[in-house]
């Protein structure tokens, strides 16, 4: 059966994004953007909510693509390659091609997604992540702290789940960001 991994960029207090919105201050230089690469590398499907769906459209868009360095042609080329499932009540089409829309998260028909997949799939979003989180779904969760404090924002993690994970590998690289690889402990999930 294929893995469901969570992986997220965050600031070091835990937040995907500031109370602004934004997430400039997480854009990762080419170490990082190499590493990156080369974990979503083995992804075979991408699911998504509206607003990270929203985010990561860019990587279809020729015209950002045109004139940027091989590390960002790189991760186009994996993005545009893997299946996109784009959970969302109100998005009525999408551009690009390997994108399906789906109405509501369905925890059962995700864990058939995973017996069925022949690669392992990626959930992004700290809101549709904690859905899958809190249905017992996700195998792994990879955490790229930057080494920056927000103060608050959009969180990484869910408030309302309590998982054991155990630490499976830590990488730190040269600007100071750390990267952490987490194993679900078996029959963990669940509210906490």
């Amino acid at each position: 059966m294929a893995k469901l991994i969570y992986s997220a960029i965050a600031s070091l207090d835990g937040y995907v994004a500031d109370a602004d919105g934004g997430f400039d201050w997480a854009a990762p230089d080419e170490e990082v953007h190499r590493f990156v690469n080369d974990l979503e590398r083995p992804i075979g499907t991408y699911l998504y909510g509206r607003r990270m769906y929203d985010v990561m459209a860019v990587w279809d868009n020729d015209p950002f693509l045109a004139g940027q360095p091989e590390v960002i042609l790189d991760y186009a080329r994996i993005w545009r390659a893997a299946d996109k499932v784009v959970f969302s009540r109100t998005l009525d089409g999408v551009t690009g091609s390997r994108i399906r829309i789906e109405r509501d998260f369905d925890p059962a028909a995700v864990r058939r997604l995973k017996e069925s997949a022949t690669a392992d799939l990626s959930i992004g979003g700290p809101e549709l992540a904690g859905q899958a989180l809190g249905a017992g779904l996700v195998d792994e969760v990879h955490l790229i702290l930057c080494p920056v404090l927000v103060g608050g924002g959009n969180a990484a993690l869910p408030a309302d789940v309590r998982l054991p994970l155990r630490l499976v590998s830590s990488q730190r690289f040269g600007s100071g960001v750390v990267h952490l690889h987490y194993e679900v402990v078996a029959g963990g999930a669940g509210p906490s």
